[in-house]
């Protein structure tokens, strides 16, 4: 079975780009360009994984996308995505497990997925995922 990924980017190119490197690698990917998209895809199917850009319809959209993930009943993992590299753990306390900065290399880029895939796993299993999240099997 494939893992899902919801990507979360208002840049198409960005968001293109990315989408094919992770198919090429094996992934199930569904795109969002905005927020407001993404927290709709949230609600209606299941995704192994979030990763979502910070800045789209405003500022910290981003944080809007995790706290919708955070919300399902299937409790991804969650990265942030950004160019803007954030100072302090503002995202860590938002409910993302990584933060991911563009441009990267396509390998840092599959390493960083699988090990926070592995990690996120590992953390369901031992019911470790923050409680707003109820881990459940994806189907």
């Amino acid at each position: 079975m494939k893992r899902r990924i919801l990507l979360v980017d208002d840049e198409l190119a960005i968001l293109l780009t990315l989408k094919t490197i992770l198919e090429i690698h094996g992934f199930a990917v569904e795109t969002a360009s905005s927020a407001k998209e993404a927290i709709a895809k949230l609600k209606t199917n299941t995704y192994h994984m979030v990763i979502s850009d910070m800045k789209m319809e405003h500022d910290k959209a981003g944080y809007d996308v995790i706290r919708a993930a955070q919300k399902t009943d299937y409790a991804p993992a969650v990265a942030i995505l950004t160019a803007f590299p954030l100072l302090g753990g503002d995202w860590k306390s938002e409910g993302a497990q990584s933060m991911l900065v563009k441009p990267m290399n396509t390998d840092d880029l599959l390493n960083r997925i699988e090990v926070l895939l592995i990690q996120h796993e590992d953390h369901k299993r031992a019911g470790r995922v923050p409680q707003d999240q109820r881990a459940k099997k994806l189907a």
